[in-house]
């Protein structure tokens, strides 16, 4: 094994605990599906994605390679940049997971790479042009392409559904699921899995462990691998609640035609070396299947959450990590007060969590806000049934005035004031 010194061991093992967390972040997107629908039990669904994510982790090292050799330039680059990136990278996938929103892991770890290296060695550090070919601009057309893949996907399934009998329809997509499933686990392992593998590759070059432009060694493909599994076996419930219910309702046809497209998007993507997020991708292909069913919902507020954490993503791991990385310029003083802040915040995070326990017991529960939604009449059903005449009025013929207890007796309960409470 190469030279490997005491603060490059310590980076090491801290690009295995985001490996760990981007796992159990990112189980939602190939199971999350899975589960809502039945398809598979929650404890079986997440053993498997974490088989198939090591399987994975095993089958290229393009993505690798475009961390380690084209996002930031090597040279001034040092160690403690990279342990920098991965604390904003580590601090984001942790809050997120805590609200329960599919943020990307992936762009956490980029915005976090390149907040700490344009902090330290300025904007000069970053290669502005793979940021936008092979970060940006996928992170826009994944969601779209995936999106309408699975639109379009789930209307073809229920057209060649309405040959079947509904059950027999269901039972076979309920298998499809599992198939599409497993594709996306290992989509997802040949993916994100490499995303360390660069990170600490690049540590290696930046410590002078290994040469430059070297590819990952055998050791950093198998740690990774092992780390990204555990993670996922763990289970990210909150966000798989979200994925799963929090988003659409998904019936087995929708569920096969989501996990499907999306596999297809992450593994065209792996082989051209794109630093794609998979939460990405999987998050537009639930919605994209969710209108893809005659009478499917999305439910907007919970998108437009998600949609909002994507977008700070980058800047709010890039911040972090900057301040990490200034912090740390005052030498081994500066490096364990950020040691310290990184394990304080990660255990009152867990400590906040338990408060409201998510867990493959109650993962498949609506919360009443989420159930609201749903329940709540739309605004245009509002507005007609207010401008309604009363049946009475109408089947009289008349031309008597309409009153106000006609009014009220047209306009759904949800939209009539509650009365007063009694003061005793």
């Amino acid at each position: 094994m190469e030279h490997i010194t005491l603060l490059l061991g310590i980076v090491i093992i801290t690009a295995l605990v985001f490996d760990f967390t981007n796992g159990f972040h990112d189980t939602a997107n190939a199971m999350a599906t899975t589960i809502s629908t039945g398809a598979l039990k929650p404890k079986t669904a997440v053993a498997m994605s974490a088989v198939l994510n090591l399987v994975g982790a095993f089958m290229s090292v393009e993505v690798a390679k475009t961390i380690s050799k084209g996002l930031v330039n090597e040279e001034g680059i040092q160690p403690e940049v990279i342990f920098a990136a991965l604390v904003g990278a580590i601090l984001w996938n942790l809050v997120t997971w805590l609200v329960g929103l599919p943020s990307s892991s992936s762009h956490a770890l980029m915005g976090g790479l390149i907040g700490a290296a344009v902090a330290s060695a300025g904007i000069g550090a970053v290669n502005g042009s793979v940021v936008v070919t092979k970060v940006l601009i996928p992170a826009i057309a994944a969601p779209l392409v995936a999106g309408i893949a699975a639109y379009l996907a789930a209307k073809v399934t229920y057209k060649l559904g309405d040959k079947v009998g509904g059950k027999t329809a269901a039972k076979g997509y309920r298998a499809g699921q599992i198939a599409s499933a497993g594709l996306v686990s290992l989509a997802h392992g040949t993916n994100d899995a490499q995303k360390t593998m660069g990170i600490i590759t690049l540590a290696l070059i930046a410590g002078g462990a290994i040469a430059p432009d070297a590819n990952p060694p055998v050791w950093v493909i198998v740690s990774a691998g092992l780390a990204i599994a555990m993670g996922t076996y763990l289970g990210g419930w909150r966000i798989i609640r979200t994925m799963g219910k929090g988003l659409t309702d998904l019936q087995p046809q929708q569920g096969f035609a989501a996990q499907t497209s999306a596999a297809s998007v992450i593994l065209a993507s792996s082989n051209l070396g794109f630093s794609l997020s998979t939460t990405h991708s999987c998050s537009g292909a639930v919605m994209g299947a969710g209108l893809g069913r005659k009478g499917g919902v999305v439910r907007w507020s919970t998108a437009t959450r998600m949609f909002v954490a994507w977008g700070l993503t980058l800047p709010a791991a890039a911040l972090v990590s900057a301040g990490a990385e200034l912090v740390m310029r005052a030498g081994d003083i500066g490096i364990a007060a950020v040691t310290v802040f990184l394990v304080g915040s990660c255990l009152a995070i867990w400590l906040i969590s338990r408060r409201q326990v998510v867990d493959h017991h109650n993962v498949n529960d609506v919360n009443d806000a989420e159930r609201a939604e749903a329940e709540a009449p739309g605004v245009v059903t509002t507005a007609i049934a207010a401008v309604t005449v009363p049946p009475t009025v109408a089947a009289a013929g008349t031309t008597a005035a309409v009153t106000d207890e006609d009014l009220k007796a047209t306009i759904p309960a949800a939209t009539t004031p509650a009365a007063p409470a009694a003061t005793v």
